[in-house]
């Protein structure tokens, strides 16, 4: 599906402008996104509105929401009820033409694989964007959207709600006050998939249903039949549309450790998984994350640490204080732990609910600046958090808790878990070079091998399987992983 010429004709124009480094003109001077009083109303554009877009449009719902745009209307029908006034569009580039001067702000809600582009449109519009997590499909498309968020105006958010919450700046303000030590390692773990993973892609293609774009939801995919597996939110567990439960919910869980820890690129990664195809992530995944020493906090140190991540029903060894009977997992999302030199810090997902394992309830006065109603993890808050700072001037705005600056780069350090498990098949610890986003231990010539497909059956009462495997040149293959190759007319700038 081709863009329209005078939306494709407009995206080029601003990104070559940032690219050539010309002097940007301040936001208010282009779209009137200077300074306004709370009480004015912002407009509102929702992309990917079937599933979590509504609820996060519905939590912005003292703005005017004035414009819907999905590729399945079937499934977005209760949000299109819900905001009856609002128009109506499939294609998102469409909408950015008709409806483009009146918007003020974008949300985007769709797979993983279109965030980038719709996000990077959006700001180079001059628009404020509120994009869910993951926030991007690769690590170079999230380096895009923090360099662009350094140049434009707009306000913006990702959608990982417990960063707002109060949870996580408790425990911020433990650990920075040294009350569990030095922390060397930390573990995350979720429940989840609770979708399909571990699947190979369908052999037979089904007619599109109506009111339907399926070319639309493939965008800069490579192109296969539909099939109904794919979406609504099945689509998670294919490695080309999303990113597996790692991608999905590291954002949410491991938020707290990046945060604390003050951590930033890794400098190895190293993964493990059931079994793992290409088109598919697996059912239950380990990694662990290499960070370098980073400046200390105060008297805090913070020396090297090693992160592991666990999920699909794995988890960390139970620390010999945790009570017996006592869960890891308390909220049905994830949790984190902390191990340090004088105590041991667990929390539920996003941070809520941190408490010692020695039972010591520390007293330190909190500083660091709460958001109203954020107390567990429910919608609003995170959201109103980022409707404020659209509200506020370029110059004395107070950032979105997890504005891009801050979750561009977070979102990296997830997305290398990711290529940590497609990329095992080396059988090595690879050594990560964050600021060239490249491998530095990956030759041109290193292959692994990769399994394309599994077939079981049984023939005359005896078990029989084949295993077709894949060779892959690993130098390419991670290169693609880390920056796509666009298909279909969709395509992103360059690095500014």
């Amino acid at each position: 599906m081709k863009p329209s010429n005078k939306s494709r004709r407009a995206f080029l124009r601003k990104s070559l402008t940032a690219t050539a480094g010309i002097s940007i003109l301040p936001s208010f001077a282009i779209s009137g996104l200077g300074h306004k009083a709370p009480s004015d109303k912002l407009n509102i554009v929702g992309i990917g509105v079937g599933g979590k877009g509504m609820h996060n449009l519905n939590a912005m719902n003292s703005e005017n929401i004035i414009g819907l745009c999905d590729i399945d209307w079937n499934f977005s029908k209760p949000c299109f009820d819900l905001f009856p006034k609002a128009a109506r569009y499939y294609d998102w580039r469409k909408m950015f033409d008709e409806l483009g001067t009146s918007i003020d702000g974008v949300v985007v809600a769709t797979a993983d694989h279109t965030h980038a582009a719709i996000a990077a449109t959006a700001m180079t519009m001059d628009k404020h964007v509120y994009c869910q997590k993951p926030l991007t499909h690769s690590i170079y498309e999230s380096r895009l959207l923090t360099k662009l968020s350094e140049n434009y105006k707009g306000a913006t958010q990702m959608g990982n709600q417990g960063n707002s919450g109060d949870g996580v700046r408790q425990l911020c303000e433990w650990i920075w006050n040294g009350e569990i030590g030095e922390v060397k390692e930390a573990h995350a773990w979720t429940d989840r998939p609770i979708w399909p993973q571990g699947l190979e892609r369908p052999k037979e293609a089904m007619p599109i249903p109506k009111n339907f774009d399926w070319d639309l939801f493939v965008g800069p995919a490579k192109q296969r039949p539909y099939h109904e597996i794919y979406t609504p939110w099945n689509w998670r567990g294919f490695w080309d549309f999303g990113t597996g439960a790692f991608g999905d919910m590291a954002c949410h869980v491991m938020d707290p450790i990046y945060r604390a820890l003050k951590l930033k690129y890794p400098t190895a990664i190293s993964g493990s998984s059931t079994s793992l195809n290409t088109e598919s992530a697996p059912n239950a995944e380990k990694v662990r994350f290499d960070f370098p020493e980073r400046e200390a906090i105060s008297a805090i140190k913070m020396p090297a640490v090693k992160v592991h991540w666990y999920d699909g029903g794995l988890m960390p060894d139970r620390p010999d204080l945790l009570p017996d009977g006592v869960p890891l997992l308390r909220d049905g999302l994830g949790g984190c732990m902390f191990i340090g030199s004088k105590d041991t810090l667990i929390c539920d997902s996003g941070g809520f609910n941190p408490r010692l394992l020695s039972g010591r309830i520390p007293k330190v006065t909190p500083y660091l600046r709460r958001i109203a109603g954020s107390v567990k993890y429910i919608d609003g808050p995170h959201e109103q958090d980022w409707i404020r700072a659209c509200k506020e001037s370029p110059e004395n705005r107070i950032k979105g808790s997890a504005h891009f600056g801050y979750a561009g780069p977070f979102n990296e350090m997830v997305l290398l878990g990711v290529l940590a498990i497609r990329l095992q098949g080396l059988h090595r610890i690879l050594k990560w070079d964050g600021e060239q986003m490249k491998f530095t231990n990956i030759g041109r010539n290193d292959t692994m091998e990769v399994i394309q497909s599994f077939n079981f059956e049984r023939m005359n009462g005896n078990p029989s399987w084949d295993v077709k495997r894949l060779e892959l040149n690993a130098f390419e293959a991670a290169k693609e992983y880390i920056k796509h190759t666009y298909h279909n007319g969709w395509d992103l700038p360059a690095l500014p």
